[in-house]
């Protein structure tokens, strides 16, 4: 029997006792549960160096199901000369919990990640090890998230000053060359009608950078991520993404978001559109997953308020990754790798997230790229008056009968 689901101390008794006080005591919780709410990936591996048990976000990390993994060898897993197996050998030997930071977990699926290995014995049975995995410490994610806000924030101001400074004097350059034009050569039309269009070239990405200096107020309701999700991958699989595989990891109960449909609409399309352009032309997939998240909150800037961001939903592609060095400074404008690239559509993503009070991070290495937008959720106390736009559930009869994991 699975030493994690077999009746033991910690899981459900269905019954209340009696601690020694005299006092009523809670219903003890389901390991299974509790293992699966964690936030970093966890495994349980057996005396013999077998995978007993692995929770979802462990599934996620390495990308396989639980089916594949429960029973696999782990040095199939991992390299033999992993230092996790190190530490493993080390809980064996007698001590009780043991950790490194700065392991690299490299695997063909995943590619490397740095992260920090914890190893601690379960006590029954005692030749039972529990492997913790933690891929990104708080604080750095904390200092990803401000350093996107302030991109958003320069880009912003950027675009103001476009739209007050560089379109008038565009107008005036553009008029005197047509009136120029009218007495001018066959020849010298040539060099009037080229500066015309790039007068008219230049307020049309002033144009596209005006939508960052919007500062009216946001209108947001409650919003179904999977129909916004499942609207996005339609519009892409009809055009620029039709060559690429989809996978849909979604988590079926989750909640709605409180947001504006057309900006996370934005959102999503900028994010899908870029990973369908890494994408290899053959064998490319981008997998879309929706999950709640526990006890993520973010401060408030100018307050000690905490704003509540349980819905994580992420944009993966198997491409060649981001080049390294671009990832620090990704969500500033005009930053791209794209011959014809303008670097605004990651600034915009920032801005739009950040009008929401949520999110952005990603994670970049060769044939993994992950973008992971966490936004707040919708509840009574955001407007007694907003409507839900779209279902709170999923109500796609194909996305149900899967279970919530599902490929297009």
């Amino acid at each position: 029997m699975d030493p994690v689901s077999a009746t033991s101390p910690g899981t459900v008794s269905g019954q209340r006792g009696r601690n020694r006080s005299g006092a009523a005591r809670a219903p003890k919780l389901d390991s299974l549960v509790v293992l699966n709410s964690l936030p970093d990936p966890v495994l349980v591996v057996d005396g013999n160096g077998d995978i007993r048990f692995v929770n979802l976000e462990g599934q996620e990390f390495f990308d396989l199901s639980a089916n594949a993994m429960e029973g696999m060898p782990l040095p199939d897993l991992l390299p033999a000369d992993s230092p996790v197996m190190g530490l493993i050998q080390q809980v064996r030997r007698g001590s009780r919990r043991v950790s490194q930071d700065g392991v690299i977990i490299d695997t063909p699926r995943i590619g490397p990640h740095h992260v920090t290995v914890q190893v601690a014995t379960m006590g029954d049975p005692p030749d039972h090890v529990v492997l913790t995995i933690h891929e990104r410490s708080l604080a750095r994610k904390i200092d990803h998230s401000l350093t996107h806000r302030h991109a958003a924030r320069s880009v912003t101001a950027m675009a103001a000053m476009l739209a007050h400074e560089v379109k008038n004097p565009l107008s005036g350059i553009r008029g005197a060359a047509q009136l120029l034009e009218e007495n001018a050569s066959d020849q010298d039309r040539v060099l009037t009608r080229l500066i015309c269009d790039e007068a008219d070239r230049i307020v049309a990405l002033v144009n596209r950078m005006e939508v960052f200096s919007d500062e009216r107020p946001l209108e947001r309701v409650a919003v179904n991520i999977h129909t916004v999700l499942e609207h996005v991958r339609k519009v892409a699989q009809s055009g620029f993404a039709r060559k690429i595989r989809f996978v849909e990891r979604y988590d079926p109960s989750l909640p709605p978001v409180y947001g504006n449909r057309d900006q996370l609409v934005q959102v999503f399309l900028n994010l899908i559109k870029n990973a369908a352009e890494a994408a290899p032309e053959s064998g490319g997939e981008i997998t879309l997953t929706t999950s709640y998240q526990h006890g993520v909150r973010m401060a408030l800037p100018g307050g000690d308020a905490r704003r509540h961001l349980p819905l994580l939903v992420t944009v993966q592609d198997n491409g060649d990754g981001i080049p390294e060095d671009l990832q620090s400074n990704l969500f500033d404008p005009f930053v791209t790798s794209k011959v014809n690239g303008t670097g605004l559509g990651l600034a915009l993503v920032a801005k739009l997230i950040g009008d929401h009070g949520g999110t952005i991070e990603f994670d970049s290495q060769p044939r993994r790229t992950v973008f992971k937008v966490s936004l707040p959720m919708y509840d009574d106390s955001n407007n007694d008056e907003s409507k839900l736009s779209g279902e709170s559930k999923i109500s796609d009869a194909g996305l149900q009968s899967k279970g919530g994991r599902g490929t297009r």
